[in-house]
């Protein structure tokens, strides 16, 4: 015989105060993605889940949150027509259903996702990594009508040059050259000659929402995320590669902002016809070199001010 059980997280807290978000974190799973005529793409994700808590009830039902996740995994393990964001929406509706007395719920996953590049000289295939990043919010309204909006994202990581540094070597050795050079040569070796600078790994980090009727590529972002910064990096590199990655880095300084405002140029132009409350997040922080901090910089914004700002119709 089932033994019932008491169902404690039901009763009334002796704090009657609301939480913002409660639920499970670092829940793993393995997701197979299918594609039409492509081989699937195999993903381990992670799972956040969250749901907000009245101040009437003492707990949320902690196990719908995974129970949830593995509930819709099942169910389009063979669907080649879902991303990761619409995954994660689906998961929020089952969510809404098992927790009826949210009227906020939140999933977010991050994952490894393997792209292929090629070396710049030898062209050499390597396989880079990047993490894929999805999240979707749902929100009850008292009629009990339900909103979802969904995102996706990438993290990647690249190289930039610092441009002021760059600026105070070239001035440095200018004014040495000009030593025992006279000044028309001296410029012609200063527009030949590629100056030295100290380095970042650059964190590139893009997320924006999609509409329904809207879809977005990952490989997309990242290749907006590395165009933003100084040059692309790459798992294999032979001696050739080094010297171009190095020397083409060097002539594209960029500072943390530029990396920021640069992806933001490039979503603005690229996603033009999403909405305007279509909100975009890009971040970037640089791994400094010669310091023991880091340099960070944001910008939240939607797609109608983003355009106002670059006069974009």
């Amino acid at each position: 015989m089932a033994v019932c059980l008491p169902d404690t997280q039901d009763d009334a807290p002796s704090i009657p105060i609301k939480l913002t978000r409660v639920g499970v974190t670092g829940v793993k799973k393995l997701l197979q993605l299918e594609r039409t005529n492509k081989r699937p793409i195999i993903l381990l994700p992670t799972f956040d889940a969250f749901v907000d808590l009245p101040n009437d009830q003492k707990g949320v039902h902690m196990s719908r949150n995974p129970e949830a996740i593995s509930e819709v995994l099942e169910t389009v393990a063979e669907d080649s027509t879902v991303d990761v964001e619409s995954l994660c929406a689906k998961i929020v509706s089952r969510m809404m259903t098992k927790h009826e007395y949210a009227k906020r719920v939140e999933i977010s996953m991050t994952t490894d996702f393997m792209f292929m590049r090629e070396s710049p000289v030898t062209k050499n295939k390597t396989q880079e990594m990047a993490k894929l990043i999805a999240k979707a919010i749902g929100f009850r309204d008292d009629d009990g009508t339900v909103t979802i909006r969904k995102s996706v994202g990438a993290e990647v990581i690249g190289m930039t040059v610092c441009p002021c540094a760059q600026e105070s070597v070239r001035e440095s050795d200018k004014n040495k050259l000009l030593e025992f050079l006279d000044e028309e040569t001296t410029q012609k070796v200063l527009d030949t000659v590629t100056f030295a600078s100290h380095n970042q790994r650059g964190v590139g980090t893009l997320m924006m929402e999609v509409p329904e009727d809207k879809t977005v590529k990952a490989e997309d972002f990242i290749d907006i995320i590395e165009k933003s910064m100084s040059s692309p990096v790459c798992e294999l590199l032979k001696r050739p590669d080094e010297n171009a990655t190095v020397l083409n880095a060097h002539r594209k300084p960029v500072f943390v902002e530029d990396c920021v405002r640069n992806m933001m140029e490039s979503i603005a132009n690229k996603y033009s016809d999403f909405p305007d409350d279509t909100l975009i997040t890009c971040r970037q922080e640089n791994h400094e070199s010669i310091h023991r901090h880091n340099a960070f910089a944001e910008k939240v914004t939607t797609m109608g001010e983003l355009k106002e700002e670059l006069h974009i119709e």
